[in-house]
């Protein structure tokens, strides 16, 4: 179940939506024959980090309150404190900022207190996500530079791409003009997803700098950045990704 869970994670970050959505419901159907409730549990949670990934708020939450219910049935300390990690990230990315920030929150205190490191850069990374989605933007970067000092110390790296496009995302809300420095996090962020071959990651970048270039009237720089990047996919075309890519494409031609 867990392999199937993880190769999920792995064939969407290489840029394979369709063929990762199977396999994330292929380790939902193993956990339910198994009839295994630490499996299922381990099985619903990794099914909302996925849909995280692929930023579908209601099957993350679905997901989610599915894992707590069975993780405080069974007395699961971890599974309950990562499960409420991202029920709090769906809530806020719904509208319910204090809401889903207390959960997420709560979340991560109980997932530290387990003693688990592991993992941790990942909810910082969500939790700067909600403090944006909030309008908490100082906030949100501070909990950025936490989550890549974490990361640059315990070598968790499968999400520093977008660590640092989030962080260029952020940099841009603020009402100081920072552009300049958004657009070296998301440069470094193009760096890093292309140096591990992470396709859907490159894309995520790629419409967040073209997004800037388009700003700054550089038109024809940010169409020659997306258009090879989203021309390189030959699957997923209905996820929300590849849709933004192609209506900014659209917009830039």
């Amino acid at each position: 179940m867990l392999c199937l869970s993880y190769a999920a994670m792995v064939l969407w970050s290489l840029g394979y939506p369709t063929q990762a959505l199977q396999r994330s419901r292929d380790a939902l159907t193993l956990a339910r024959q198994l009839s295994h409730s630490f499996s299922l549990t381990q099985a619903l949670y990794w099914a909302a980090l996925f849909h995280q990934q692929r930023r579908e708020v209601d099957a993350v939450l679905q997901q989610a309150e599915a894992s707590i219910a069975r993780a405080r049935a069974q007395e699961f300390a971890q599974n309950l404190a990562v499960a409420t990690v991202f029920r709090g990230w769906a809530l806020a990315m719904q509208g319910q900022s204090d809401k889903g920030m207390a959960e997420r929150q709560q979340g991560i205190s109980a997932w530290q207190a387990t003693g688990a490191a592991i993992g941790l850069t990942y909810d910082l990374m969500m939790l700067a996500e909600a403090y944006g989605k909030g309008g908490r933007t100082a906030e949100g970067l501070h909990v950025l530079a936490e989550a890549l000092t974490l990361a640059n110390t315990n070598g968790e790296r499968w999400r520093e791409a977008e660590l640092h496009r989030r962080k260029g995302v952020l940099l841009l809300a603020l009402p100081t003009d920072r552009q300049a420095e958004a657009e070296a996090c998301f440069q470094q962020a193009l760096a890093v997803a292309r140096q591990q071959q992470a396709k859907s990651w490159e894309l995520r970048v790629a419409m967040s700098l073209g997004r800037l270039w388009q700003q700054q009237g550089k038109r024809t720089e940010a169409h020659e950045l997306l258009a090879p990047v989203y021309g390189w996919f030959t699957e997923g075309f209905d996820t929300a990704d590849l849709q933004e890519a192609k209506a900014l494409l659209d917009a830039l031609a």
